[in-house]
């Protein structure tokens, strides 16, 4: 029996991954497509812009994968506010971290998911989190924050994109081009 078939959930945390790289495409996509102005321009959710929110979403994966890899950032990751003011310098962090996370999910042993994480907080107080816990806590924290500027792009020049198309077997043409992009394998191939 290899390991992947011993570590079934190993496939389900990759394909997450895998959805989250292909969500922050599919809506820097449609953020590219935007008039002047609308990329920063003022919004009604709980942050004020689709510039805002995709740096929220951003640095927020910046602390809890270098927490994840063992790392040491902690509140640093957050210390700018918007670290990447234009859509094209966001795009190629967000991909970055992307990556990183989609990796260390694919090199996730048996023995690690439960495995502790430091999660260095403010005024320098630990916080003690499982590996599987704080990978549950950012996969939910993406999608959530993604849907606030999936929202907001509805008052916009551009509709907002699908972010469903992921995982059956019938989108996969729709999916398959966009994976290419990424250069990632498609984590729903087919039936089985």
């Amino acid at each position: 029996m290899s390991e992947a078939d011993a570590v079934p959930w190993r496939a389900w945390l990759v394909a997450m991954a895998t959805n989250n790289a292909w969500a922050n495409r599919r809506l820097h996509n449609a953020c590219a497509r935007l008039l002047p102005g609308e990329w920063q321009a003022p919004r009604a959710g709980f942050f004020p812009s689709l510039r805002h929110t995709l740096n929220h979403i951003l640095y927020v994966d910046w602390y809890y994968v270098d927490a994840l890899e063992g790392g040491s950032l902690g509140p640093a990751a957050w210390a700018v506010e918007i670290p990447c003011p234009s859509l094209d310098e966001l795009r190629v962090a967000q991909e970055a971290v992307d990556r990183r996370l989609l990796r260390f999910c694919a090199q996730l042993s048996a023995g690690a998911i439960a495995r502790p994480v430091r999660l260095l907080r403010p005024r320098d107080r630990v916080q003690v989190e499982r590996v599987d816990r704080v990978l549950l806590h950012l996969f939910q924290h993406q999608i959530h924050h993604r849907g606030q500027a999936h929202a907001m792009l509805s008052a916009t020049s551009v509709a907002p994109p699908q972010l469903d198309e992921l995982f059956l077997a019938d989108d996969a043409e729709l999916r398959a081009p966009e994976l290419a992009e990424l250069g990632l394998d498609d984590p729903a191939p087919g039936p089985g």
